[in-house]
């Protein structure tokens, strides 16, 4: 796993597939995805590599119920003293109380479900109890007020977190940022509501933004997503 120093309360953790990200206030951390199932050991390892421990972990905000993002969260809310948040919408899955629906490649172009069909078998997520469910415009505890802004379509609950007083947007899969390209994320459920969500993101106001998939962009964030929304569509 490489741990990146994006800002002094801000790391990525990179894991062999995805990304998770620990932000850091001064009564503790939070940790925004989980990674794959097994990613605890390096999420404890990463946070003594950046001189805290894992009991400094206050929570854990799941950004949807893809198994690269909530695969490590049962075992960290192990820990103890960790609450789990995540989107109603996506609840259900997430706590292992119904399946989780594959993506639909209706309208979505053939590279897509190559891309798909060749990606490595992921373990399985262990279902995690969520202690919060939350939804559009609720104001989660940390990051100075960090504002969820739904962003359906990737899955039902996808979710994006922003935090206006420092600039930042975390966007879990709704966008991804690979090989120098800001785009619309892939594998999504409804790809005509992941790109309306990727309108709403775009218009936020964000200097860092940091994706499920892809390198974080640190200064001008905004107008990278606003240039991956499709012309005509904004």
């Amino acid at each position: 796993m490489e741990i990146v120093e994006l800002l002094p309360r801000l790391h990525l953790l990179r894991f062999e597939v995805g990304q998770a990200y620990l932000w850091r206030d001064d009564d503790g951390f939070t940790l925004i995805d989980s990674g794959i199932a097994g990613a605890g050991p390096a999420v404890a390892d990463a946070l003594r590599g950046i001189g805290a421990k894992p009991g400094d972990l206050r929570r854990v905000v799941l950004t949807h119920f893809h198994e690269d993002h909530v695969g490590g969260a049962a075992e960290i809310a192990a820990w103890g003293g960790i609450e789990v948040f995540a989107h109603q919408a996506d609840a259900a899955v997430i706590r292992g109380e119904a399946p989780a629906p594959p993506p639909v490649f209706t309208d979505a172009p053939e590279w897509e479900r190559a891309l798909f069909e060749g990606k490595p078998q992921l373990p399985a997520a262990p279902p995690v109890r969520v202690d919060h469910e939350f939804e559009d415009a609720d104001v989660l505890p940390f990051g100075g007020g960090a504002r969820v802004v739904a962003a359906p379509g990737h899955t039902p609950g996808s979710s994006a977190v922003h935090l206006p007083v420092f600039g930042v947007l975390f966007l879990g899969d709704a966008v991804a940022n690979v090989e120098g390209r800001t785009m619309l994320g892939v594998f999504n459920m409804d790809r005509s509501r992941a790109l309306e969500s990727l309108r709403v993101l775009s218009r936020l106001d964000a200097e860092v933004a940091c994706f499920g998939h892809g390198d974080a962009i640190v200064g001008a964030a905004s107008a990278a997503l606003r240039a991956a929304v499709p012309r005509g569509a904004a």
